[in-house]
């Protein structure tokens, strides 16, 4: 495999060419007892015991290597480069049909500290510039295996609608000297009218220029510009795991297709750096998780012109319909 750069829009391919199953038919992986089909862990909770909650494993048909350098090259106007980076499975629970949203609180939890245990492990990595997670849930969605588990990747660089972001926070905060993001959250707290959920620290709500029907956003009241920075406490931890599993609740009423992906800030540390990047950084970005439903049949995700067109509820009455779905504890 490599990546290829589109030279007009800068966004990375990558051309796959090989493809590598995870196991025999009929046998999950993921399962406990079948450790022995999958690389050994990368992470573990608890650790050192055999009974265990939480798995970190590398992803047997990695899209991306860790070993090597990205050893770019030109071929006339284009670039490309190795497929180098990380691609790593997150094993949610031991249990093969228990969904994220069916966790109990503290083992919801777990799975943020494994995320951010592996997202700052892997930045120390100077090769990478941008370390996610992310999670495809449903056939729709790409789904790979049954059992619940996301996705962690790092790459040597940043996906084009992270870029996309970096920039506009970064020009707002020039002329503003504010948070974008912070400009969002204050707003929708003010009207609700797209929120959709929220608590002390983190907001559930419905984006004013949704993509896709019930598109939703979660992120934290106030102000951080790096996940795996500032999830680290047991409180924000298991505040943060109850309202996304209460959100995802809300959803499954509406598409049983998700995908979810973490925007986090770059690492500010890889090499090489641009003179003066991520000056404001700290100030200007702020991380979230955006949810993408998929509702097959009912709307397109792009027009022709690449212009997304949501034809089902606008945001606003998406959020209130999400609002008013009664949902049990867990």
């Amino acid at each position: 495999m490599e990546l290829r750069r589109d030279p007009i829009t800068q966004s990375w391919v990558i051309q796959q060419t090989t493809e590598v199953s995870w196991a025999k038919s009929g046998v999950c992986p993921l399962c406990p007892g079948n450790e022995f089909l999958c690389p050994p862990n990368l992470y573990v909770y608890p650790y050192g015991e055999r009974s265990w909650q939480v798995r970190v494993i590398p992803h047997r048909n990695a899209v991306y290597q860790i070993e090597g350098d990205p050893a770019r090259q030109a071929q006339g106007i284009y670039d490309k480069m190795r497929n180098l980076g990380a691609h790593e499975v997150v094993i949610e629970h031991p249990e093969h049909a228990l969904r994220y949203a069916q966790l109990s609180d503290d083992h919801a939890a777990q799975t943020l500290r494994a995320y951010v245990a592996r997202i700052t492990d892997l930045k120390k990595d100077l090769r990478f510039r941008y370390v996610t997670f992310f999670r495809n849930v449903g056939k729709e969605a790409g789904q790979e295996l049954e059992h619940p588990h996301s996705e962690i990747t790092a790459t040597p660089f940043i996906p084009r609608r992270v870029a996309y972001e970096l920039r506009a926070t970064e020009r707002h905060y020039e002329t503003k000297e504010r948070c974008l993001f912070c400009d969002i959250v204050r707003q929708e707290l003010d009207q609700h009218e797209r929120a959709v959920e929220w608590n002390d620290l983190f907001l559930a709500f419905c984006p004013f220029a949704s993509r896709v029907p019930y598109e939703t956003w979660i992120m934290p009241i106030y102000h951080h510009c790096s996940f795996e920075e500032d999830v680290t406490s047991p409180d924000k931890q298991v505040q943060l795991a109850r309202l996304l599993k209460s959100t995802l609740r809300r959803l499954s009423t509406v598409a049983k297709a998700y995908h979810l992906v973490l925007h986090t800030s770059p690492n500010v540390n890889a090499r090489p750096q641009r003179p003066g990047a991520w000056r404001t950084l700290a100030e200007d970005y702020h991380w979230h998780f955006e949810i993408l439903p998929i509702i097959s049949g009912k709307s397109k995700s792009y027009s022709f012109k690449e212009v997304y067109f949501n034809s089902l509820p606008p945001p606003e009455a998406a959020a209130k319909e999400l609002r008013d779905v009664e949902i049990a504890e867990t």
